[in-house]
């Protein structure tokens, strides 16, 4: 969908991730503008959270980016996900279900459970790639939804 110019150094981050059967899953959920899957949101706030962390911790955000929305339901339909608070909840089924198929870091950990914060209020961010991946979710989200 996008041309990164650093793919080749990214994907030594993600590849791993990328090839998982549920991480593909998330090609076929609608995000935040018509033609933007959840998938795609994803790699977009990764790669942009990667760059902006490529001198401190970049392979945690680019993991942490990655997985931040792997809650792996439709979210515009509230009968696939009963009982769950999407806005406020899916931080939290995101990490449990990142945390079932993968080893996570405790940075990784923080950027999925605090991505958004302020809107959780408890869930503030214990590192700085947690704050860059939340606001890259941010930024992003906002250029999809004008069209960018």
């Amino acid at each position: 969908m996008w041309n990164f110019k650093y793919k080749n150094q990214y994907l030594n981050y993600v590849s791993d991730l990328m090839q998982d059967t549920a991480v593909q899953s998330m090609r076929l959920l609608p995000q935040h503008r018509a033609g933007v899957s959840c998938y795609h949101h994803s790699v977009l706030v990764s790669y942009a959270s990667w760059r902006v962390c490529d001198l401190v911790a970049a392979g945690a955000a680019a993991r942490g980016g990655l997985l931040h929305d792997f809650y792996l339901y439709n979210w515009r339909d509230a009968a696939s996900h009963p009982g769950i608070r999407h806005g406020s909840q899916h931080p939290e089924v995101a990490l449990r279900n990142a945390r079932a198929r993968f080893s996570l870091t405790w940075r990784e950990e923080d950027i999925i459970r605090s991505h958004m914060f302020p809107y959780t209020p408890t869930k503030v961010y214990r590192c700085l790639e947690s704050a860059v991946v939340s606001t890259m979710d941010k930024l992003c989200a906002a250029a999809e939804l004008v069209g960018l």
